[in-house]
């Protein structure tokens, strides 16, 4: 997919969060892992990373970056709507009726993906738990096997991590707000020519609408919930979705300034 956003100067980026973790449904599963803190997504989680992928397709403009956070449950989310966005179909109904991406054709040409170490999970016991946190401090393997969770042909090795090292074990969760944001606009200004959808986590899409709506309150924001973010290049971002749509539910303090 080539060119720029829905019309000539205006980018859009769509800030999503993975899909249905697998410890949130089967409990007993982190007693047994041996990554505790990088939860996969079960089946539900792919089909609805999967169904998401097939309605940002009909969005109305074409994604061309997806950036990822390393996290497994955004890496395997992250792979389901990229298949979904690369799906060659002659019948686009034909997309729509196939539940999962089992029998999918890509195109790995149509999007440009990448791994981002400052859209990963708030590093602390407040996100994670305690006792999580490995005692190595080697949270992933080698970033090549992050990017086999991925496509083939889709990995951007031109791309370079904003980020280059994972934030300090037990930062803030203002410390990570301001992470999340930063992250967000400066992938955007990175690429201002390009649609981005950026794949994190819940913390992240409050955020991105948090950023850009004053006086907000996200309380929550569902897997696979999505912020879409408009501008006209380097200008300020607009979040389009009002509250409950997309999956994000969020409220607006009133203004009593004027008063």
């Amino acid at each position: 997919m080539s060119g720029g956003g829905e019309a000539e100067g205006v980018q859009n980026v769509v800030v999503m969060r993975h899909g249905d973790r697998i410890d949130h449904l089967e409990p007993l599963w982190v007693a047994q892992a041996q990554r505790p803190w990088d939860p996969p997504l079960a089946d539900e989680g792919r089909i609805r990373a999967w169904t998401a992928g097939k309605r940002l397709r009909d969005s109305g403009f074409p994604i061309h970056r997806v950036v990822v956070s390393p996290f497994l449950r955004c890496l395997q989310t992250a792979a389901e709507v990229v298949r979904a966005l690369c799906c060659v179909v002659d019948d686009h109904q034909l997309l729509l009726s196939m539940e999962t991406s089992r029998d999918a054709i890509l195109d790995p040409s149509r999007v440009k993906v990448s791994i981002e170490y400052g859209l990963c999970e708030m590093l602390n016991t407040t996100a994670l738990g305690h006792n999580i946190a490995p005692e190595d401090e080697k949270w992933f393997p080698h970033i090549s096997e992050l990017e086999a969770s991925l496509p083939a042909g889709t990995i951007d090795h031109s791309a370079e991590s904003i980020y280059k090292e994972l934030p300090q074990w037990e930062e803030s969760v203002a410390g990570a707000r301001n992470r999340y944001a930063t992250i967000i606009q400066s992938l955007a200004d990175r690429y201002p020519n390009e649609n981005l959808l950026l794949v994190s986590h819940g913390e992240a899409v409050g955020t991105a609408v948090a950023s850009y709506v004053e006086n907000t309150m996200v309380y929550e924001a569902e897997y696979c919930a999505r912020c879409h973010l408009r501008r006209n290049t380097l200008s300020s971002f607009e979040v389009l979705n009002e509250s409950g749509q997309m999956g994000v539910f969020y409220s607006i303090a009133p203004d009593f300034s004027s008063c």
